[in-house]
């Protein structure tokens, strides 16, 4: 079977899903009411790290506004549950929570900047193109998030290249596959104008957050991945 076949055949199986959810992410009210989802959750957000979560260090501030902005009040759960001094014990779970928001919020600013710039702005019409250059902006973005804190702890270029190659490409990888794929599958033939085109790249972000949770789980578990720090230790340390 060749690749375009394939591509083919997997379109075909998906077309319920284009069809169901192209509507919804194209409705005005719909995505009206979602940007209002949206701002609420990142207000909600910001008060309670400027008033109960000021321990949180300012790189995981930032990852969780990116979490919050892409996904909204699910973005917002995520740090609940997973990202606040408060927690009451840290698991498996919520570390691979943490750790699938560290590669999110990086790969997330790469694709959306892929996207917006090759299939909005240039208007590039090769699916091929658009889908390599928006993975590459991803890889970017989600090493770089990588090694710029490491190369700050004192870490070598070469060394922290290494590392970010060996923990974060499966789940880069599967998570634009999969966030890269949905946005094409529903809105492939949108333009930057198209209201689609927007809601389609927002939901596709949270897909690629779902599907790259259990993998993040799984190199947690293996030792791969450290699931980033404990932040009801950092409360401690400041309470």
């Amino acid at each position: 079977m060749s690749p375009e076949q394939l591509i083919a055949d997997i379109e075909r199986a998906l077309e319920p899903v284009r069809t169901i959810m192209t509507p919804i992410l194209s409705d005005p009210f719909v995505m009206g009411l979602w940007s209002l989802l949206v701002v609420a959750a990142v207000g909600t957000l910001w008060w309670d790290i400027h008033e109960r979560n000021r321990a949180i260090p300012s790189m995981m501030k930032g990852v969780w506004t990116l979490v919050v902005v892409y996904s909204g009040p699910f973005g917002l759960a995520v740090y609940w549950y997973s990202g606040r001094t408060q927690i009451s014990n840290d698991s498996l779970w919520r570390r691979g929570f943490r750790s699938t928001a560290h590669c999110y919020s990086g790969c997330g600013a790469g694709e959306v900047v892929g996207f917006v710039l090759l299939a909005g702005l240039l208007a590039l019409e090769s699916t091929l193109v658009v889908t390599a250059g928006t993975f590459g902006f991803a890889y970017l973005f989600g090493y770089g998030l990588t090694v710029g804190p490491l190369m700050q702890e004192g870490v070598g270029f070469g060394e922290a290249m290494l590392d970010a190659l060996y923990s974060e490409t499966p789940s880069i990888t599967l998570m634009e596959v999969a966030a890269i794929g949905t946005d094409l599958l529903i809105a492939g033939q949108a333009h930057i104008g198209d209201l689609l085109f927007w809601g389609a790249l927002v939901f596709s972000l949270s897909v690629g957050f779902v599907v790259a949770f259990p993998v993040n789980v799984s190199l947690v578990y293996a030792g791969v991945k450290e699931g980033m720090k404990n932040p009801a230790e950092l409360g401690q340390q400041t309470g």
